[in-house]
């Protein structure tokens, strides 16, 4: 980075010039507090009104202000108007810029996703002798940490010692969040120990931050529990998302309900914490438990988060609410918030609803397009898919490696291997876009699925790069489906070294081995997970009935209708078996009695949630079921019956995919 300081120089295409007295003069009756004022509420949406400000400051002359031109460079960078490289020229034309008018475009270099633009605008700062001020480095020290630029960052922090910032909280905050993202937290600690006497509690929940970061949850316990005489409401959120963030949600949840205090970000740390863990029942019951409070209004990061746990939970009512609350308060759907309502309703088996969001979002981004065709794909909807694909082209907007994903997926689940294989090459040929270890899975998953399994295990050997335990896991699949147990035994091996703990590889491999009748490998897989001591993971159903989720799992008695459920379940396999249901056995994997095999296909989660869903709707209301394990074959039959003799719609959503059951149908095709 260049530190010294040279003569000021214009950009070369600007040439400097003598303006008269009577030059600027202002032509307008306009005064600059007026343009300012126009500025800073007209211009901030509206491009042509900027446009129209911009030509008055410029033939009015108040344009040679620094605080015009700065706003009207303010304006142009907004990330509303997508023209940053227009506020650039703009910039250019500043004659002499002072240190307000740096400061604007090196933070709308920032704002911009130009970090390392930042840098260098700072670099030309410097050498054109502009004295920056204490809004510069703040900046520039969050430009750092985002492009992890540490020898420019040592350079900045020493320019903001010449220049006597260090004192500063704002500056100083910043300082201990970069160096704390470089896991450099010796340096972030110097930071916060400089300044000590000062007692700043933003520059500590800094540091607690950038501990939680580097994963030091003692070292932050220590600064919060013993150096900390006096702490905010962002000293205990520090902690509660840190240890959230870590994994400790018992903890988080310890100290979460401990405050005296909490804002919306304290009830964020903790949805966000359960989310990630995967946690999403108890995400919703945090949310719940916040709107009982009625002292906060969720605001849009929160609405995102609490989307997502309604999408894993297949709670389609409570996303329901959440939509209602975002159309009551006139919240505007953005690029996030729309493909998280949008993503939610698709998952609970809204299409049609998932659709309506879509369509009544005005600025559609990739990660809208991205969403919308990811659902539909998901529903086996693959036509609809791809015409959406196509749609998003005309509209000029490129794909991405998302984008394809969805596509291939699509293609996938529908035996559209033509179709598929022209997307997939079209990805690097025509868009530049290098296929990832991802993209290599939904292809070997689709010849799987089509039973090309020569060519499915050929392009695994032909991988650029190395195959990881999906792709494998489609082939092995595909085995199962197709009968392969030659190929199953050699894939299933491989699988079992690479990921010795997954209790579906070894479920998958003895099931191979099952159905080819070949029982004493069955067990053999079964007693090398015992002595490996893998835990299978057991089927959980929920079905959402009035806005409440109900869990099932199998073997387990907790729910207070469960016996209610029972004898609703006998009832249903009945009448299902005097339609002509036979249960097939053949998906128990143990050498056990045909009787007791068929007792153990009866009680799988996805039928005891369907019973319960008959005992608490109205005749003909649609049931929906979230699984998270694969539904078996059984299940898929009895299931496509009873669609038709009890006249219901049922949506299951397995691990897999979506099944819609109706009269007797299911819309995968028997293909999943």
């Amino acid at each position: 980075m260049r530190t010294s300081t040279t003569t000021t120089n214009l950009p070369h295409h600007i040439k400097p010039k003598e303006v008269s007295a009577e030059s600027t003069a202002s032509t307008s009756k306009l005064s600059q507090k007026t343009i300012l004022h126009i500025l800073n509420t007209k211009c901030t949406t509206s491009l042509q009104h900027l446009k129209q400000a911009h030509g008055v400051a410029l033939r009015s002359g108040h344009f040679q202000d620094h605080y015009v031109a700065g706003a009207i460079v303010k304006c142009y960078a907004s990330q509303h108007f997508s023209n940053f490289g227009f506020a650039l020229k703009v910039f250019d034309s500043v004659w002499r810029p002072n240190v307000f008018v740096w400061n604007i475009v090196i933070k709308g270099c920032l704002e911009n996703n130009e970090a390392l633009s930042c840098i260098s605008y700072y670099c030309k700062m410097v050498a054109m002798n502009a004295r920056p001020n204490k809004f510069t480095y703040s900046i520039l020290f969050k430009a750092c940490t985002l492009v992890q630029a540490v020898e420019e960052a040592l350079q900045i922090h020493a320019h903001v010692v010449k220049n006597q910032f260090g004192e500063d909280g704002h500056i100083r905050s910043a300082g201990i969040q970069m160096y704390a993202s470089f896991g450099l937290v010796e340096e972030a600690r110097r930071m916060l120990d400089e300044a000590a006497e000062l007692n700043d509690v933003i520059c500590s929940n800094a540091m607690i931050d950038g501990y939680m970061k580097c994963g030091d949850v003692e070292a932050a316990k220590e600064l919060f529990e013993k150096h900390m005489p006096s702490k905010n409401v962002g000293s205990w959120n520090a902690m509660v998302s840190g240890l959230a963030r870590c994994g400790m949600l018992k903890e988080a949840r310890e100290l979460f309900d401990g405050m005296s205090e909490k804002d919306e970000i304290s009830w964020s740390a903790m949805v966000d914490g359960y989310i990630k863990r995967g946690c999403h029942k108890e995400a919703l019951e945090i949310f719940n438990e916040m709107q009982k409070e009625n002292l906060l209004s969720p605001r849009k990061f929160i609405l995102s988060s609490v989307l997502a746990a309604c999408a894993n939970m297949g709670a389609v009512d409570q996303g329901k609410w959440v939509h209602a609350y975002i159309k009551r308060n006139t919240i505007q759907l953005d690029a996030v918030l729309g493909a998280a309502l949008l993503d939610m309703y698709a998952k609970c088996g809204r299409l049609d609803m998932a659709w309506e969001v879509f369509e009544n979002i005005k600025q559609k981004e990739i990660s809208t397009w991205n969403a919308m065709i990811g659902g539909l794909a998901m529903h086996g909807r693959a036509d609809d898919a791809i015409e959406l694909f196509s749609k998003m082209q005309r509209s000029k907007l490129e794909p991405n490696g998302v984008t394809f994903l969805n596509v291939l997926n699509a293609c996938a689940h529908s035996g559209f291997v033509d179709k598929g294989l022209n997307f997939f090459s079209s990805m690097k040929q025509f868009y530049g876009i290098e296929p990832e270890v991802e993209h290599y899975g939904c292809m070997v998953d689709m010849f799987g699925r089509a039973g090309q399994l020569e060519e499915a295990e050929q392009l695994i050997n032909s991988m650029p790069i190395k195959p990881n335990a999906a792709v494998l896991g489609a082939l092995l699949g595909a085995c199962r489906i197709h009968g392969n147990a030659e190929m199953g035994e050699r894939v299933g091996r491989i699988l079992l070294e690479l990921e010795p703990q997954n209790s579906g590889r070894y479920a998958l491999l003895s099931n191979i081995y099952a159905k080819a009748g070949r029982w004493d490998d069955a067990e053999k897989v079964r007693m090398l997970m015992k002595e490996r001591g893998v835990k299978t993971s057991p089927g959980i159903s929920m079905v959402d009935i009035g806005g409440m989720v109900h869990e099932f799992k199998v073997g387990e008695g907790s729910h207070p209708q469960m016996k209610e459920v029972y004898l609703m379940l006998e009832t249903i396999i009945e009448k299902l078996q005097m339609e002509g249901y036979s249960p097939n056995s053949s998906q128990v994997l143990f050498d056990i009695a045909e009787e007791e095999k068929e007792t153990a296909l009866q009680y799988h989660s996805e039928k005891l949630a369907i019973a319960f869903g008959v005992l608490n709707t109205k005749p003909g209301t649609t049931i929906r079921v979230t699984k998270n394990l694969r539904t078996c074959e059984d299940c898929h039959s009895a299931i496509k019956i009873f669609s038709k003799v009890y006249e219901r719609d049922i949506i299951v959503r397995d691990r897999m995919r979506y099944h819609h059951f109706r009269n007797g149908r299911c819309s995968c095709k028997d293909f999943w």
